[in-house]
């Protein structure tokens, strides 16, 4: 099985999940350890925000990815694909994917983005990992079912603003 965890500088997990260009890959076999077995660094065009083809994906050969944050965008874009996607606090990514197949992955809390804006525009100076993105859930430890909560929504897709 593989794993892939969002970490823009490959040592940390890091959020906005959407946005997320890198990733860290973890292969798990027989029960064994994770081992970083790859690291993605996706152009622009292939965050999962971007990325507008129901064509191959690199993330379509994981089970899981993990992130400090997934927006809903991000969270049903995966499922779709068949990928479950979580959101957590762990900030260690091995620790990250060893707690998540123990099914004892910390959930990450709610957003507290203020979401008085359009989402069409890019916000790397916003944050310091550069990811910019604003979509924001937290997702359930377990992997079967992942909650969002405390969303703003894409205004382009959903027209409004609001929490799930």
């Amino acid at each position: 099985m593989r794993i892939a965890v969002a970490s823009q500088n490959f040592r940390t997990v890091t959020g906005h999940a959407g946005k997320t260009r890198r990733f860290l890959v973890f292969e798990i076999e027989n029960g064994g350890p994770p081992r970083e077995v790859e690291r993605l660094d996706l152009p622009r065009e292939m965050t999962i925000h971007a990325f507008r083809s129901d064509g191959p994906h690199p993330l379509d050969a994981v089970a899981a990815v993990i992130a400090g944050s997934a927006g809903p965008g991000f969270v049903d874009k995966m499922a779709a694909r068949g990928v479950t996607a979580v959101a957590t606090t762990e900030q260690d990514p091995v620790a990250a994917v060893v707690q998540f197949l123990a099914g004892t992955l910390p959930p990450a809390p709610p957003h507290d983005h203020d979401c008085d804006h359009d989402h069409e525009h890019e916000h790397e100076q916003d944050h310091p990992d550069g990811t910019g993105d604003h979509d924001r859930a937290s997702a359930s430890a377990q992997p079967a079912a992942p909650a969002r909560m405390d969303t703003c929504f894409d205004t382009e897709r959903e027209g409004r603003y609001g929490a799930i």
